[in-house]
């Protein structure tokens, strides 16, 4: 899944970025409030993970704007300001989820899990199509009982189509999806990590 990390504190910004990448998703960081409104402006993302104090515009600002101009991305507050007040007023203005600094990762990635599966309607982190099964939790995929091998890149294309089941995906959408900015990856790549999933699904 594509995520935006929005936090003005280096390394904090780093270690999530590369946790939330071992994990398959597309992540892209911005330090800079203001920056980070621009870049919500042209790029779709599936959560924002947003810090309160930021220069530039800061978080509770940022997702005002964000709420009024529609965007329904989900968004996990990441703050150090443990004040009541900050919790209401980040929530009244549309927040999804709240963590206070400093936490543990094992709490944030079941909270970008849990924040990943509203919008496409999961109440739990398991999937069944068919004889498909899909253990977000886990990151584990099994077809009639047999566990799948599936590297990240792949399971999370898994995601992202069966989370749009009934519908045509372009590349650019699903490139969109898996691929954060840093990536030079050419739209060919699509059709490569596609051919791969087919086969390893042939006769589902």
């Amino acid at each position: 899944m594509r995520i935006l990390v929005v936090e003005d504190d280096t390394d904090l910004a780093e270690a999530v970025v590369r946790r939330l990448r071992r994990q398959g998703h597309a992540v892209d960081w911005q330090s800079n409030g203001r920056e980070a409104c621009e870049v919500l402006g042209y790029a779709q993302f599936d959560l924002l993970l947003l810090d309160i104090g930021l220069p530039g515009m800061d978080g509770l600002a940022l997702l005002a704007h964000l709420r009024r101009q529609g965007n329904k991305t989900p968004v996990l507050m990441l703050t150090a300001r443990s004040d009541i007040e900050d919790r209401v007023n980040a929530l009244d203005e549309g927040a999804d989820d709240y963590l206070d600094k400093p936490f543990d990762f094992r709490e944030l990635d079941a909270r970008c899990r849990a924040l990943l599966r509203r919008p496409q309607g999961q109440a739990a982190g398991l999937w069944t199509v068919g004889g498909l099964a899909i253990d977000s939790a886990a990151r584990r995929v099994s077809l009639d009982g047999q566990d799948l091998d599936l590297p990240h890149r792949e399971f999370s294309l898994l995601e992202i189509l069966v989370g749009r089941l009934g519908r045509a995906v372009s590349k650019d959408e699903i490139a969109g999806r898996l691929f954060h900015f840093d990536e030079d990856v050419g739209l060919n790549a699509i059709e490569v990590y596609i051919g791969r999933l087919r086969r390893k699904l042939a006769g589902s």
